[in-house]
Parts: C-alpha cells; structure tokens; sequence
C-alpha cells in the first residue's frame, strides 16, 4: 500500500490547506487524570527559565552541627563496618572493598578518609585532634598498599570508626 493510497479521495476546499497546523499544547491536547479531570499544564522546561530547586535534599547545603556529625559518623560506618563476613563476626565496609583494587584503590579510600579528616576540620576540631586523625588515615593508607594483608589490615585497623571516636570524644568535651 502505498501513501498515496492512504490519503482521502476527497480534495481540500478551496482557500485551505489539506495539513492542519497545530502548536503546543494545542498539538497534544488536555492532560487528563484517572478520573478524567483535566490536569492543568504548567510551562516546562525552558519556557521559563531552566532552574533546579533541590529544597532540603542537597547534602552538601547548609547543614546544623548536629546533621553533619551524623553525616560523618554514617560515612565512617559504610566505609568500615557496613557488612558482615558471613559465618564470621568480622565486620568490613566498603573501605576493604574498594582496597582490593590494587593502588587505585587504596588512593581512593585514603581519599574519602580524608574527607572525613576535611569535615572534622570544618566542625572546628583542633591540630591536635586532626593530627591524630591524619595519623591514623596514613596508617591505613601506606599498611593497605601491601597486597592482601594490607587488606587484612584495612578491615581490623577501622581508621575511620577511630576518627569518629576521637571527634566524637573532643566535640563532648566542648561546651555547648
């Protein structure tokens, strides 16, 4: 069958096109709902500017003392004991996982531990307290370059969980 089979016999009337022409909505019609209310359109997209309004779910936003310590502390618990081994009591994170990747991995824990150390920072901990931090995220930096018992050592050191322990130790020594 061919197009020209497909169209109407009928020719247009004088002074008007055989195409309609429709822009818009007025292409597409109503919106409708289940109940065969019909939704009001709201302009999309660019027709009036482009712009995201992440509200409350951006999580890099203005955060209270309170939401960004539980932040660490939940970074700190995915990235050390998250999982258990199974039939065993030992406890990983994502940290010893992502340390079985030989050198690329172990960059990219120490860097999120460091990210940790960064945080505590911005909460006000002072040189002393993120000194020891930095010292137990190169502990676990350089002990987790050796293959296989570096990971071992990963898994059993928790540096994070020893960061947050100490943040936590100095933030309740701090008056409110």
């Amino acid at each position: 069958m061919t197009d020209h089979d497909t169209r109407s016999r009928r020719k247009p009337r004088p002074g008007t096109t055989s195409r309609a022409t429709f822009t818009g909505a007025e292409a597409r019609g109503p919106l409708i709902d289940q109940e065969g209310r019909e939704i009001p359109q709201a302009p999309r997209g660019f027709e009036r500017g482009f712009h995201i309004d992440l509200g409350t779910a951006n999580p890099f936003g203005n955060l209270t003392r309170e939401q960004r310590i539980a932040r660490l502390e939940a970074m700190a618990k995915l990235l050390d004991i998250a999982f258990i081994l199974p039939g065993t009591k030992i406890r990983y994170g994502v940290d010893g996982l992502i340390g079985l990747i030989p050198v690329v991995g172990d960059i990219i824990a120490t860097a999120l531990s460091l990210w940790l150390v960064r945080e505590a920072r911005a909460l006000g901990a002072p040189w002393h307290v993120t000194a020891r931090m930095l010292g137990n995220v190169a502990i676990q930096g350089v002990a987790g370059t050796v293959p296989f018992a570096g990971d071992a050592f990963d898994v059993l050191f928790r540096a994070n969980m020893r960061n947050v322990r100490l943040l936590r130790r100095w933030l309740e020594k701090q008056p409110r």
